[in-house]
């Protein structure tokens, strides 16, 4: 079937007892059992819920992965992963990182002994084999990269980080499986925040691992029973909700924010922007090899801190806010919000950057909101 199809069917049929064509919210803690160790497949439910299990079969199937683990948020997601590793031994990261996951890094493993190495987008293409040893156990990949929307080749990082016997984690939050399926280009593991665009109406928080390795996803399954960073019923519903317009979102998603870079890239009140899909973008051969169409999200630098900080305090359409993904247009200040943990790191985002989660409102709106906002900057006070 294709991904449309599957995003509105896998794992989720009829239920057997009423005929319902929606998944039910099995909210419930435990389950009845027939006889000690005799149940319907379900006894707890931390260790399971008939609800997860279809949100985890659905989204295994979007990313044509065999197992598919949910978790309670996407840094619960990114928890579980890093309880792969021992102290002692490294993880090599892109270096623009997801500000929580370089606060998780830095501030709560660093102390216990794990280690970390952050490397530029630049290099993940041209160098990233001298940057791993024996002692590299997982590369952490995110493409595009949040906020700065880097873009790694991920199969040729896939081919590096094997050859050492480091495994490969994507963070395909940004494109989704509809615009990207790592797996399919060599990565072990593919983690999304589903808060973001796979939920799709910023109203729920939750994570997720897709694999085809039944050894790693033996691993995640007990993790997470065993770690408990398990989403509730109603969560999951809203996740399964949300995917079976997935595909219908992206492409105005993408529509949108192509007609969104395009108008700031020509505008003079803009110093520079970030979007893959321009084909000025320094990784648009390989995110048009890799990806089906170029994403939601755009980035661009204002001349100065203080005219991005003000500008997005002016947008009426774009609303201020953290978070990414919703139907409704957000802008933010990443080095004062989303990414102010890596404030004073070397790879920190620049101070005069503006990033924007496009939504799927008018474009001619969203259009007319930022010209306004611009047109602002540039207007002097009156006396």
């Amino acid at each position: 079937m294709d991904f449309e199809t599957r995003a509105i069917h896998a794992g989720q049929e009829p239920d057997p007892a009423t005929g319902a064509i929606i998944t039910p919210i099995y909210q419930t803690s435990t389950y009845v059992q027939e006889a000690v160790g005799v149940n319907k497949g379900y006894d707890y439910a931390r260790v399971g819920n008939p609800t997860r299990t279809a949100l985890q079969v659905a989204l295994a199937s979007l990313e044509n992965a065999a197992h598919g683990v949910a978790f309670s948020s996407g840094l619960g997601a990114t928890t579980t992963l890093m309880h792969l590793i021992n102290p002692g031994e490294r993880v090599v990261l892109i270096a623009d990182v997801y500000g929580g996951v370089y606060r998780m890094t830095s501030q709560v493993y660093e102390p216990k002994g794990y280690k970390f190495t952050y490397v530029p987008a630049s290099e993940f293409h041209d160098n990233l084999a001298s940057y791993l040893d024996d002692d590299v156990k997982m590369v952490w990949i995110e493409t595009p990269s949040n906020p700065m929307l880097n873009i790694v080749d991920i199969r040729r990082a896939a081919d590096a980080a094997h050859a050492v016997g480091a495994m490969v984690v994507v963070d395909n939050t940004f494109a989704t499986p509809y615009l990207q399926q790592p797996l399919d280009l060599g990565a072990d593991a593919v983690v999304h925040s589903t808060t973001k665009y796979l939920g799709g109406h910023s109203d729920t928080i939750g994570g997720f691992v897709a694999t085809n390795d039944d050894a790693l996803a033996e691993r995640l399954y007990f993790l997470q029973k065993s770690l408990g960073a398990v989403p509730g019923p109603f969560d999951a519903w809203l996740v399964l909700r949300g995917i079976k317009t997935l595909a219908v979102r992206m492409r105005q998603h993408c529509e949108n924010a192509r007609r969104v870079a395009e108008f700031l890239d020509g505008h003079p009140g803009v110093e520079r922007v970030f979007y893959p899909g321009l084909p000025n973008h320094p990784g648009h051969d390989i995110a048009r090899a890799q990806m089906r169409d170029f994403g939601g999200m755009v980035s661009f630098l204002m001349d100065s801190e203080q005219e991005a900080v003000e500008l997005v305090a002016r947008t009426q359409i774009f609303q201020l806010a953290e978070s990414l993904g919703g139907v409704e247009s957000l802008i933010e200040h990443p080095a004062r919000m989303t990414h102010a943990s890596t404030a004073g790191a070397p790879f920190a985002p620049p101070g005069n950057l503006v990033r924007l989660s496009v939504g799927i409102e008018s474009a001619e709106d969203l259009l007319a909101d930022l010209e306004a906002a611009l047109v602002r900057r540039s207007t002097p006070a009156r006396a």
